[in-house]
């Protein structure tokens, strides 16, 4: 019986520290951003996550990272219990924010910002060695412009930069972040992604209909569907496969 309370007290510690360790990066401030993307201040990652009483979210700069290894193969992960927003859902490999406090992250030249906070994230997140990350290896492809309202206490309102990386890496998944990771092959992959025990989260769902098919179908060419210029928004999903 001491034994068993013993694991319990453990597992309920584990559990307590990784909550607090989630709670202490909503004092991260994100950059906000007007419709065109351009910067007009900050807030922390809290604030740009809470809905106010008109179901309104601060629309702040945020990027999704779409990994895939050397034999195609996609990797999804499973957000962590711990997360205050959409906690449990399975995602896209990478999925966070530039930092307004990090003056590197805040560069707009060659989205030089948004790539070193994807090296940054998928370090922290993933586990990936800084040393096989290389800003080059990020394709930038475009930008969506979301706004979903969660829960109704936490939602999201971003301004999504879009990043590609094909290559092997070496991984160690943190815990506070991520609950799961796994590998998802091109064949048959629409079936086994709705097969998921749990669903996606929103901003997921919408590339996962509209856009994902498209980028893996070209990887080695992916040239054809960089669109750095236009913010896409929700009703424009379909002009989002291909540039003309």
């Amino acid at each position: 019986m001491t034994k068993r309370v013993n694991q319990v007290n453990q597992v309920n510690a584990v559990c307590n520290e990784r909550r607090m360790q989630e709670l202490a990066l909503l004092d991260e401030n994100c950059i906000l951003v007007d419709i065109n993307d351009k910067v007009i201040g900050s807030a922390s990652k809290a604030d740009c996550h809470r809905v106010d009483e008109n179901g309104h979210v601060k629309l702040h700069r945020s990027f999704s990272v779409y990994l895939f290894n050397t034999n195609g193969d996609m990797l999804i992960q499973r957000r962590s219990k711990h997360k205050i927003t959409y906690p449990n859902l399975f995602t896209n490999t990478c999925c966070s924010h530039p930092l307004y406090d990090i003056e590197g992250e805040r560069e707009e030249k060659d989205v030089l910002g948004v790539r070193r906070a994807a090296r940054r994230k998928l370090n922290q997140e993933l586990g990936i060695p800084m040393d096989q990350i290389q800003l080059a290896d990020l394709t930038y492809l475009m930008r969506m412009h979301y706004h979903d309202s969660g829960n109704g206490d936490w939602g999201e309102h971003e301004i999504i930069h879009m990043l590609i990386l094909q290559k092997d890496f070496d991984l160690n998944p943190n815990p506070s972040e991520i609950a799961e990771v796994r590998y998802i092959k091109r064949e048959n992959f629409q079936r086994d992604i709705l097969a998921l025990p749990v669903p996606l989260t929103p901003w997921f769902h919408l590339i996962f209909k509209n856009q994902l098919k498209f980028w893996w179908d070209n990887l080695d060419n992916l040239e054809k569907f960089k669109d750095p210029h236009t913010i896409h928004h929700l009703a424009d999903h379909t002009k989002l496969k291909m540039k003309n």
